[in-house]
């Protein structure tokens, strides 16, 4: 079974048929069931095939797919309202993933300030279109695609002085996200984001932040960036948008309107029946004050339990992250931990080498959290045993 593919081998897959999901599990084709705390990475936020959701796309399944956004779809501005409600004075522009978003976002920024050059910073992913990939401060992502898109440089995250001193008048935005993911889960200083904030007042830049991840309650607050004295002219949405159905969007402020005006920028199936009704009923649950409540605190109470297991094992460096998105960087590669995390029935992710990445359901238990607690610590007494004794 899957020893033949006809598919591009750019993905490690591990030879797992899933067929069926429910809340925070999935179950194979022997029917195994394993406890998800990756989400389809950072997508299903409120976790496999949630009644709500289904029920909503069952609903419109049966009316209307597909029109083209040559015409008015009223369910595409219940959602813009939805969504402006916390990023005031905005208008949103509807795509299909996080990549399209960010693409959008860096179009626009250029667009309206006419200024060739905008700040990133190294380990940030802001994805893999030509755009979206150069404003990815990893080199492993360049490579072999030639001469990147121009305009762009890279500056160590939560750096202040080394992103000042690469500002010039040809500088017109800085994107970043405001915990890089892929880059190792870091968490941005508020100290770093109150001097970028004020960077950019002096300096007219836009702010461009990407909240692909980190967004949709992911940190504990509708966007990551509440959480930060940051105040966005653009931010870029997808993942846990529509809950496992593609769907991205940005929002933009209202000021930058005339940059994406008629015919400047567009998406076949941005904003599709579909993607806007999943979307429409995940952001109804997710945006509600008592459940963003509940995912700081299943975040602080998962944070405390994976402490207890940083005193028993000196390998663990590091435990760090805000709500339901949290790394644990190891001094060692952690690909045979995941392994053998997988194999025990729970699914984690990685972010680079040596971090183990969480990103369970929001709406993820704490006897959930508990069950993952006592698989880890499980793996972390097998594996590192193991090793002790192969010594």
């Amino acid at each position: 079974m899957f020893l033949v593919s006809n598919l591009f081998p750019t993905y490690n897959k591990k030879q797992i048929n899933f067929t069926k999901g429910k809340g925070s599990y999935l179950y194979d084709s022997k029917n195994k069931k394993y406890l998800d705390f990756l989400s389809g990475i950072a997508v299903c936020n409120l976790g496999h095939c949630h009644p709500k959701v289904v029920s909503a796309l069952r609903e419109q399944i049966d009316s209307l797919w597909h029109v083209s956004n040559l015409f008015s779809i009223e369910k595409q501005e219940e959602l813009a309202e939805l969504l402006l409600e916390n990023f005031k004075d905005g208008f949103v522009f509807y795509c299909n993933s996080g990549t399209e978003a960010n693409e959008a976002a860096i179009k626009l920024a250029k667009k309206y300030t006419r200024k060739p050059h905008i700040i990133s910073f190294k380990q940030s992913f802001h994805g893999r279109t030509f755009g979206s990939m150069a404003a990815t401060g990893q080199p492993k992502i360049h490579e072999g695609y030639g001469e990147m898109l121009n305009g762009f440089t890279y500056v160590p995250y939560n750096d202040i002085e080394a992103l000042q001193a690469e500002i010039t008048e040809d500088t017109g935005a800085i994107i970043l996200e405001i915990i890089q993911g892929e880059g190792g889960v870091i968490v941005g200083d508020e100290d770093f984001f109150k001097s970028i904030e004020a960077l950019c007042k002096k300096h007219e830049l836009l702010l461009v932040i990407d909240e692909v991840q980190t967004g949709i309650g992911r940190t504990g607050s509708m966007f990551a960036y509440e959480q930060t004295p940051l105040k966005p002219d653009i931010i870029s949405l997808a993942k846990g948008l529509g809950n496992g159905f593609p769907i991205g969007a940005i929002l933009g402020k209202k000021k930058l309107a005339s940059a994406f005006s008629l015919g400047s920028h567009g998406s076949t199936f941005g904003g599709n029946y579909l993607a806007v009704t999943s979307a429409y009923e995940t952001i109804k649950i997710i945006k509600d004050n008592l459940f963003l409540e509940s995912v700081k605190n299943k975040g602080n109470y998962l944070v405390e339990r994976l402490l207890e297991i940083q005193n028993e094992f000196q390998t663990i460096l590091d435990v760090r992250g805000k709500g339901l998105m949290i790394g644990i960087e190891m001094n060692t590669q952690v690909d045979q931990l995941v392994d053998l995390f997988l194999e025990s029935g729970l699914i984690v992710g990685t972010a680079g080498p040596n971090v183990i990445r969480l990103l369970p359901p929001l709406n993820i238990s704490f006897e959930e959290i508990d069950e993952a607690i006592e698989i880890v610590k499980l793996g972390f007494s097998t594996y590192f045993v193991g090793v002790e004794s192969n010594k």
